[in-house]
């Protein structure tokens, strides 16, 4: 089961807006608090932060020219995590390596196409990561030989990779919220509490439940947005 996948499917069936948890079960009661998607191009870019504009001034630099000083700076920063990213996916120290350069010789053809109105650099990143991850798990020469022998991959391979990439993005999400927001997740949706019930487990008012999940449900989505999770 993905960590956080009940969160993560509250807000993936609203097509990427979160929703309140209500004070009484079993209905819910939905709210449009983040606009999705309303346009063609349209999404939700969080705001950026000091290390978001950065990296973001980093990468224009490289993309015009500049492939030593400032892109040296972001393979000093996302290195290790791309690799740890190779790690848990693909289970293997040399696919992990081959990931990491795939994934910064990508980045060092294409930086000049980054647009940071689009999303920060770290989602392109671990965006550009996750699809060099698919390419190298549908590889055969990246798979062990199982039963089914060389002529080709176990049925559904590529499916339980696809997963196994969303349940890494999903809990990496997950882990970058606050205690208090996770807290609150594992009450109201995970374990569906209500409002009610929480406050109670919790010691605090149900008005303080009802906001701290609102805000908890908003930045998983953010951190699912910036992860390229949803659209």
């Amino acid at each position: 089961m993905i960590h956080g996948g009940a969160a993560y499917e509250l807000i993936r069936r609203r097509g990427g807006r979160h929703r309140t948890i209500p004070t009484r079960r079993p209905r819910i009661h939905t709210v449009r608090a983040i606009p999705v998607d309303e346009g063609a191009e349209r999404r939700i870019v969080p705001p950026a932060t000091a290390a978001d504009i950065e990296e973001a001034d980093w990468l224009a630099r490289a993309g015009a020219g500049d492939r030593d000083g400032s892109f040296t700076d972001l393979y000093r920063r996302y290195e290790s995590r791309v690799y740890g990213l190779g790690i848990r996916l693909l289970g293997d120290r040399g696919l992990a390596e081959e990931l990491v350069q795939e994934t910064f010789l990508r980045l060092w053809r294409g930086a000049g196409g980054y647009r940071p109105e689009r999303g920060s650099v770290r989602s392109y990143v671990f965006t550009i990561a996750r699809r060099v991850a698919v390419t190298l798990w549908r590889r055969p020469s990246s798979r062990p030989i199982g039963p089914e022998g060389p002529e080709g991959p176990e049925p559904g391979a590529d499916d339980r990779v696809e997963q196994i990439i969303l349940s890494v993005a999903v809990r990496d999400a997950m882990d970058a919220l606050t205690p208090e927001h996770r807290e609150i997740l594992a009450l109201c949706v995970e374990r569906d509490l209500s409002q009610a019930e929480a406050a109670a487990e919790l010691g605090i008012p149900v008005g303080t439940v009802k906001s701290r999940t609102h805000h908890a449900l908003r930045s998983l989505h953010d951190a699912l947005a910036e992860r390229g999770v949803l659209a």
